[in-house]
């Protein structure tokens, strides 16, 4: 997949790239998918060809699987930004925590790189990327 193509796929949709082998990442997209029944958001592992490339397009490593990113309308955010942009994103009582913004983004990236440091250790990791369901396959991109 180009990274033309990957934008022309991704169109007004947030996209939200994990780790497909975190616990924790698959665990978040759960989540949000739970959270998001019209369908909003986007997903790609970064170990997918769509998520290289979007990694690649945010000067992300595409070898370092650190942090998840939230990419929308030709911004990407990452770390703790991520999680509150996807908070305020899913609406309803969720949006209340985007109001953490006004905590320095130094201390929120430090507290999310802790978490991401021991992530596998804590949530333990899988042997591959997960595999949506046929109801979800269309919100993944390849």
């Amino acid at each position: 997949m180009t990274e033309e193509q990957t934008t022309a796929s991704v169109g007004r949709h947030p996209v939200l790239l994990f780790d497909g082998v975190c616990n924790l990442c698959n665990g978040l997209v759960q989540f949000v998918i739970r959270r998001d029944p019209e369908g909003h958001f986007r997903f790609a592992s970064l170990q997918s060809e769509a998520g290289q490339t979007l990694a690649a397009e945010a000067g992300l490593p595409t070898d370092d699987l650190t942090t998840a990113v939230l990419y929308h309308q030709g911004h990407f955010h990452l770390k703790s930004d991520m999680a509150l942009e996807v908070a305020r994103q899913l609406g309803g009582f969720w949006r209340v925590f985007y109001a953490f913004r006004i905590i320095p983004r130094a201390i929120r990236n430090a507290v999310y790189d802790w978490v991401a440091r021991n992530r596998y250790q804590w949530f333990g990791k899988r042997e591959s990327c997960m595999i949506p369901t046929p109801d979800l396959k269309a919100r993944f991109l390849d």
